[in-house]
């Protein structure tokens, strides 16, 4: 039985973590929680789980919880140490990041440090510190166990295949919502509209990303970092989210790994790999798909994905500007301070704004993501 330490329980990855270890409770025990402010669910989830710790991000709200599992035998943390605490718990074989943004980092090198295997979801984690999150799962051999369906995919693809003959990555996307909006459409896009996806359940700010394509452009950076940075990646449009990510290798032969579009099933992968069982879930039938179509993604309707690649051929602090930038810009197109076109027009100017210096330490990292939030948020002031 391999026992989980999870982080970010109440979100999107969270909750669809914990039912595939209530499928499974043979072979999954979870020992650590922690959630960012929902107590309400976490409550309901640590009554149903009975982990031995918790971490409630939230420090104001830990009377509360208290309260309502009161009558448990458990250890309850609070901010940022607890939530590094249950990344780092002694007995957990897995730690599982479902994190959101930038806020999953150090608890993911943390966890890394302890020589814990990381299934990773929150890909801020590669995009902002790849270079030092790789240097750290290579000095304790920690893995690093992809969530993200698109590099899920890929790692599966990869079982069995040697790295060197990848000719290259080809991520798929989805679209998103506005996958066929004209530019004078997209002038008038509404929070409520960019909210609709039309494949996934997901959190509001990866759904925003999502209908940006930054998301995919986050997922560039994170292939790169995981899979090579010498390898080119390619990103297709398909809509149907069918094929979740391919690999041409040196040959000519692309190999792709096709599923329902259903996170639990590469959650269900990064548990038990490098096995696989059974899952509970619909088969997927290609002989309802119809017609599989892909295209190329439209960088003038989407310039988040060409921001996004631009940063990582730039590097050092960059990608984490990047980064901070597009979670101060959506949180305020969310809030409505500002009109979704003016997303992108933020993080190039904050872009344009930064001198990126060398990624030596985690404190540069921290330098440069507090300078883009600050930025960010002066320009947010500005055009509202």
């Amino acid at each position: 039985m391999k026992k989980i330490s999870l982080l970010g329980s109440t979100g999107s990855i969270g909750t669809n973590v914990l039912d595939v270890i209530e499928r499974n409770p043979e072979n999954f025990q979870i020992i650590g929680m922690s959630a960012g402010s929902n107590i309400d669910l976490f409550a309901k989830q640590i009554r149903k789980f009975k982990p031995r710790v918790v971490a409630l991000f939230d420090t104001k709200k830990i009377p509360t919880l208290k309260e309502l599992i009161a009558d448990l035998d458990i250890e309850i943390l609070s901010g940022e140490e607890g939530t590094i605490t249950v990344a780092t718990l002694t007995e957990a074989d897995v730690v599982v990041s479902g994190v959101m943004g930038s806020a999953g980092l150090l608890p993911a090198i943390h966890a890394l440090k302890s020589g814990k295997n990381l299934a990773l979801a929150n890909k801020e984690t590669l995009v902002i510190a790849g270079e030092l999150v790789l240097r750290e799962a290579k000095k304790t051999n920690s893995q690093i166990i992809p969530i993200d369906s698109e590099h899920s995919a890929i790692f599966q693809v990869l079982n069995g295949e040697k790295k060197k003959r990848i000719k290259k990555i080809i991520l798929t996307a989805s679209g998103g919502p506005f996958r066929t909006f004209s530019l004078d459409e997209m002038e008038t896009v509404t929070v409520k509209d960019a909210l609709k996806h039309p494949n996934w359940e997901m959190g509001a700010k990866i759904t925003i990303d999502s209908s940006t394509m930054m998301n995919k452009g986050l997922e560039y950076i994170e292939a790169k970092w995981l899979f090579g940075l010498n390898t080119p990646v390619e990103i297709i449009v398909h809509a149907q989210s069918i094929i979740h990510s391919m690999i041409e290798f040196v040959d000519t032969s692309i190999l792709a790994q096709l599923g329902i579009p259903d996170m639990r099933v590469p959650i269900a992968y990064a548990l038990t790999y490098p096995d696989r069982f059974e899952c509970d879930l619909p088969s997927l039938d290609l002989t309802t798909m119809g017609n599989l179509t892909f295209e190329a993604p439209d960088f003038e309707r989407f310039p988040c994905l060409g921001l996004a690649i631009d940063a990582m051929e730039i590097g050092k602090t960059m990608p984490a500007v990047l980064n901070a930038a597009n979670e101060i810009a959506v949180q305020a197109f969310l809030e409505e301070l500002i009109s979704y076109k003016d997303i992108a027009e933020l993080i190039r100017m904050v872009m344009q704004n930064h001198n990126p210096s060398p990624l030596k330490e985690l404190e540069d990292v921290l330098i440069a993501d507090r300078w883009a939030r600050e930025e960010t948020t002066k320009l947010v002031t500005v055009t509202h």
